[in-house]
């Protein structure tokens, strides 16, 4: 008999999106979960890649540091970025991540904290102003680049509810902790190398030399975005 999970991908802060993630072979009363196969480590990759590649804040937040400082502060972004999509994983295989999403008071409070963050960031932008000369206002930093790329991920709660749902599909009792460690290291690896590779490439001299020149309106238009995406965080933290 061939079963069919599904999950809905949560990765960024508001988009929900639902796709297939595995078909549990069962044979009888045997249940292959928990057992790593390369057909199931591929699901894995493949709805890790799905969710790292949905756009919102945290996509915004890579190409704004890779606008305002360069190739550098875009590739130091997506590396925290991926470390906090890792460290998320690693809460949620060690039981931690659920005590996250039982807890409507935490849940909220991260949420919560997530949508001011990003207003915060969304004001900078449209705070941003022309300049006489070539040089960026305020370029940014590696330091600051490395806290937005961790932040947009940590202070956003509903990653833990992506993990435990894909996880709870594909891990099992008889999964042992190299297992375990093995699917946290495949979803951390996959985002970072994702966002990696957007802003090694949105940091090409010539695109970037062309959206440095327009950069107050696109740093506005990010900063528009991005208070839209908290507003409706906020709205849907309401409603719910």
């Amino acid at each position: 008999m061939v079963g069919v999970c599904r999950i809905h991908c949560i990765h960024s802060l508001t988009e929900v999106k639902s796709f297939s993630i595995c078909e549990c072979k069962q044979n009888g009363n045997a249940s292959n979960l928990g057992v790593m196969t390369l057909a199931i480590w591929l699901t894995v990759v493949s709805i890790c890649l799905l969710g790292a590649m949905s756009p919102g804040p945290s996509l915004a937040v890579v190409l704004q540091q890779t606008l305002r400082g360069g190739r550098k502060t875009g590739l130091v972004a997506a590396l925290t970025h991926g470390l906090g999509i890792g460290l998320y994983a690693l809460l949620c295989i060690s039981g931690i991540a659920v005590m996250i999403t039982a807890s409507p008071i935490l849940f909220t409070t991260l949420q919560w904290l997530g949508a001011a963050y990003l207003i915060w960031i969304g004001i900078k932008g449209l705070r941003a102003q022309h300049r006489t000369d070539a040089t960026l206002e305020n370029p940014s930093s590696t330091g600051n680049a490395a806290r937005d790329g961790f932040l947009v991920v940590f202070l956003n709660p509903k990653v833990a509810v992506f993990f435990i749902a894909l996880f709870s599909q594909v891990i099992g009792s008889e999964t042992n902790w190299l297992g375990k460690l093995a699917y946290a290291a495949t979803a951390m690896f996959i985002d970072m190398g994702w966002y990696m590779i957007v802003a090694w490439l949105f940091s090409n001299p010539r695109w970037l030399g062309r959206l440095q020149q327009n950069f107050v309106w696109i740093e506005r238009a990010f900063g528009v975005v991005l208070i839209a995406l908290a507003i409706r965080l906020l709205a849907v933290s309401l409603v719910n």
